[in-house]
């Protein structure tokens, strides 16, 4: 029973990478069009925003291989996506892909933040750290795709919430770990935590105090 149980949570975590992926991929995409970039540019953009924050992730907790060296699989991932989204792009009006993006960059911000604590949490880093890992894994790849298409970083700006929502998510997450809460439990709630602060911050323009 323990090893179905280890083999679940394993195929759970394989799943909300590999969505994490997706979801900050097509921002990066997005991004990228909104600043006429061709397929090459767009998968560059798309494949930075996707890899970025673990990678730096994996480089602090000393893991190798990086996590997407060890699944080839989600870098001809986002390569075919940039391939196939690329001509759809000039489609998108700018209203639209304003919200794709802020969605698209909720839930990938959601997806690895608890994902990067979880990691950091198995390798037996310290909470704080754990939590750190956390937020690095979720922002880092935003602020990468921000500094490439000449932005200042998101989380940068003095604007809606963005770190704070990922710092949140990932303390609710370990909170509810340290409770003994099912561990897809924790993560699912980690996760919608993070997104809806997130989405809440922008909808109803709330911001830390100057």
């Amino acid at each position: 029973m323990a090893i179905t149980v280890q083999v679940d949570l394993s195929t759970l975590l394989t799943a909300i990478e590999a969505c994490g992926i997706v979801a900050f991929a097509c921002s990066g995409f997005i991004e990228a069009h909104r600043k006429n970039m061709d397929v090459v540019g767009v998968f560059t953009v798309g494949f930075i925003t996707a890899f970025g924050g673990g990678t730096l992730r994996d480089l602090l907790l000393d893991q190798r291989p990086l996590f997407w060296v060890a699944r080839q699989e989600y870098a001809v991932l986002v390569f075919a996506m940039a391939i196939i989204i690329t001509p759809f792009n000039r489609y998108l009006r700018s209203s639209v892909s304003e919200k794709i993006i802020i969605f698209a960059d909720a839930l990938g911000l959601g997806l690895f933040s608890v994902l990067g604590t979880s990691i950091a949490k198995d390798a037996g880093m310290p909470v704080f750290v754990c939590v750190m890992m956390g937020v690095i894994t979720g922002i880092f790849g935003g602020v990468l795709r921000d500094v490439l298409c000449n932005e200042i970083p998101l989380v940068l700006r003095r604007g809606h919430l963005y770190a704070t929502c990922s710092f949140a998510g990932c303390w609710i997450y370990l909170l509810l770990n340290w409770l003994k809460a099912p561990e897809p439990a924790a993560v699912g709630v980690g996760i919608v935590v993070t997104c809806v602060i997130r989405l809440l911050s922008v909808r109803y323009n709330l911001r830390l105090p100057g």
